[in-house]
């Protein structure tokens, strides 16, 4: 647990090749494998003295433009490399606004469903949707579920299936749908299809594969609805 003030973010124990080493004025100071990158965080709203020495030897840093975006500078980071949590396996690569392919702190929700699984002691079928790269996807297969991953982007849902063969599971029952998820969740409730467990992590905007507007204000109520069926 990383927390000043009155916020707070839960990792799990479990991560080797990600450490989150430090925070200050907007920005988070990240290990990931061997590279310590510098990025923005919008909740890290406490001003301080940046201690850690690593801020002075960071390998990539993202820089928000004032004109909107940003972009990676003193980047001396491969195009991509590889770390793993257990036996899951990820490729990583500097993308725009900030991004890395991999939201580590979603480990501990990894760490607690795959339980679950586990557990059940029958076969559990699980919706992920907003499914990105496939952390939660890898996640729950490797537990011994059967996963649909949804996502709106081909490119996305490349790197995840990249994600599943690192992590040994290029076999698994995974089944990989590039498309919106609302309208996907609709043609599934049409077509009777249940889930023993629905995973979402929504953006707080988005587009779909044709065009389709996302915005977690207007539209999580109603996809929340629609899963519950």
């Amino acid at each position: 647990m990383i927390g000043k003030g009155r916020w707070t973010m839960w990792f799990s124990d479990n991560w080797k090749d990600y450490e989150l080493l430090d925070t200050s004025d907007g920005e988070r100071l990240e290990r990931w494998g061997n590279y310590i990158l510098i990025r923005p965080d919008p909740q890290i709203i406490w001003k301080g003295a940046a201690v850690h020495s690593a801020w002075k030897r960071a390998d990539g840093i993202y820089r928000r433009s004032s004109s909107g975006g940003g972009a990676w500078v003193k980047n001396k980071l491969p195009e991509s490399w590889r770390i793993r949590y257990g036996s899951l396996g990820f490729v990583l690569r500097p993308m725009g606004f900030k991004h890395t392919g991999l939201v580590p702190e979603q480990a501990a929700n990894w760490d607690w469903f795959s339980g679950l699984i586990r557990n059940a002691n029958r076969p559990i079928k699980v919706l992920n949707l907003f499914a990105y790269t496939g952390g939660a996807t890898v996640a729950a297969a490797s537990a011994g579920a059967s996963v649909v991953h949804v996502d709106a982007s081909k490119g996305i849902v490349a790197q995840a299936k990249e994600n599943a063969a690192l992590s040994g599971l290029s076999e698994a029952p995974i089944r990989y749908i590039v498309d919106d998820c609302k309208k996907f969740v609709e043609r599934e409730i049409r077509r009777g299809n249940k889930y023993d467990g629905i995973i979402m992590d929504p953006p707080s905007y988005g587009r779909g594969p044709g065009g389709e507007v996302w915005k977690l204000e207007d539209s999580i109520d109603e996809l929340i609805t629609l899963t519950a069926r």
